[in-house]
């Protein structure tokens, strides 16, 4: 009997959630509310990234520009996050999830921190996908923060000293990027980890993304040939000596 084909699933996909506001704007409602809807759609990419074999998932929750928006926007983000973390920690625990907040957390409120850290205590244990909320959170941030980290201990400064100093060391750099809206930048988002990852825009706004969406990007990965500085030749020869 013939198995069935071996589908190349990314380990580690990374997605700007973009798109929230205007889908509100378009349909005459408050722009919170079109935050409200990105979050029932988070919970449900959760679910197809286990269904697909996807490891680890890192959202781009809230920039460290974003504390630009509008006030009563931005406290109702930070309100937001506070019920997310009310009504979803427990059954993101049952179904396996290990949660991080990679960000800068000494602006937030002290309940939000220890909120965030409870969060995290709690389903510290589990192993069916590692999901990274990045709140708060910058790409040049994070390379200075990790920086700082390593010059306050003495430590020189090399590739592969500050990769392990950076907010997400514990995962794998992300294999494949998506983002929805529209637009085709990374906006400050991982901008060290993301070297060499795949990279799949769509015009989708993040909470019209759907599943058919979701498996096209990891469709896109699969048949895309990473060569990391390699030519085809030597990933033919690696993969025949594998075998």
């Amino acid at each position: 009997m013939n198995s069935a084909p071996t589908v190349c699933v990314p380990h580690h996909v990374a997605i700007v959630m973009d798109g929230n506001g205007r889908w509100a704007k378009q349909r005459l409602l408050p722009r919170l509310a079109g935050h409200r809807q990105g979050l029932e759609k988070l919970r449900e990419v959760v679910r197809w990234s286990i269904e697909s074999g996807v490891k680890v998932l890192t959202v781009f929750a809230f920039s460290s520009e974003n504390w630009r928006r509008p006030s009563d926007e931005v406290s109702g983000l930070m309100g937001l996050l506070a019920k997310a973390l009310d009504r979803e920690v427990s059954a993101l625990d049952e179904a396996g999830v290990r949660l991080h907040f990679p960000g800068d957390r000494a602006a937030l409120s002290e309940p939000l921190q220890m909120s965030l850290l409870a969060a995290q205590q709690q389903t510290a244990p589990n192993q069916t996908l590692v999901l990274n909320v990045c709140f708060n959170y910058g790409g040049r941030w994070d390379i200075a923060q990790a920086a700082r980290h390593l010059v306050a201990q003495d430590i020189e400064i090399t590739e592969a000293a500050l990769a392990q100093a950076l907010a997400l060391s514990h995962v794998p750099d992300p294999d494949l990027l998506i983002r929805t809206g529209g637009e085709q930048r990374l906006s400050n988002f991982l901008l060290w980890q993301m070297a060499y990852s795949e990279l799949f825009f769509t015009h989708a706004l993040w909470p019209a993304f759907d599943k058919p969406t979701f498996l096209a990007a990891l469709h896109a990965y699969a048949t895309r040939e990473r060569r990391f500085g390699r030519i085809s030749e030597q990933l033919a020869s690696t993969a025949v000596a594998a075998v």
